[in-house]
């Protein structure tokens, strides 16, 4: 861990410059301890998950389901080499039967997680807003404002003109 290489980092990310005796750098010491046994678990799981998988191999080997191969012959392990597999005999009825049932599990798949998404992500209602009830004020104006319509709808055309005029003014 270079610690004048981090500050720089920081520095140039951030603007904020911080000191060699920062406590942030026992975080990063830390951060890379957890990591480095982190990383030693996978290797150790990769090795033996890559033991198994070279004893599975051997196994088929063994039993003739694969080929043997020299390694000096080719670059690539005997292990990663493969030969096709055997051909299976099916009967063109029950191939198509098998497709059959597999389109139909793929269709009713496909309808559940269409049914699955419109029941689940189906929009919230718009909230309901409910109305007060009017104070006498407001509801003494707006029978005053019926009455006021009901005599401007009696007058002369030029007059009804002129008052929309001044009803359209701010």
């Amino acid at each position: 861990m270079d610690q004048q290489k981090l500050r720089t980092l920081v520095f140039e990310k951030t603007g904020v410059r911080i000191d060699i005796d920062d406590p942030i750098f026992a975080l990063v010491a830390l951060n890379e301890a957890v990591l480095a046994e982190a990383v030693e678990r996978h290797v150790e799981l990769l090795d033996d998950a890559t033991a198994d998988l070279a004893d599975q191999v051997q196994a088929l080997q063994e039993s003739g389901s694969l080929c043997h191969f020299s390694n000096a012959a080719s670059e690539r392990p005997a292990a990663l080499v493969a030969a096709p597999p055997p051909a299976v005999n099916i009967a063109p009825l029950q191939e198509k039967r098998i497709i059959a049932i597999a389109g139909g599990a793929a269709l009713l798949c496909a309808f559940v997680v269409l049914i699955g998404q419109a029941v689940l992500l189906r929009p919230a209602p718009a909230p309901v807003v409910m109305a007060k009830e009017l104070t006498p004020e407001q509801s003494a104006a707006l029978r005053e404002a019926d009455k006021l319509a009901g005599i401007v709808a009696r007058l002369d055309a030029k007059t009804r003109a002129a008052i929309a005029a001044e009803m359209q003014k701010p």
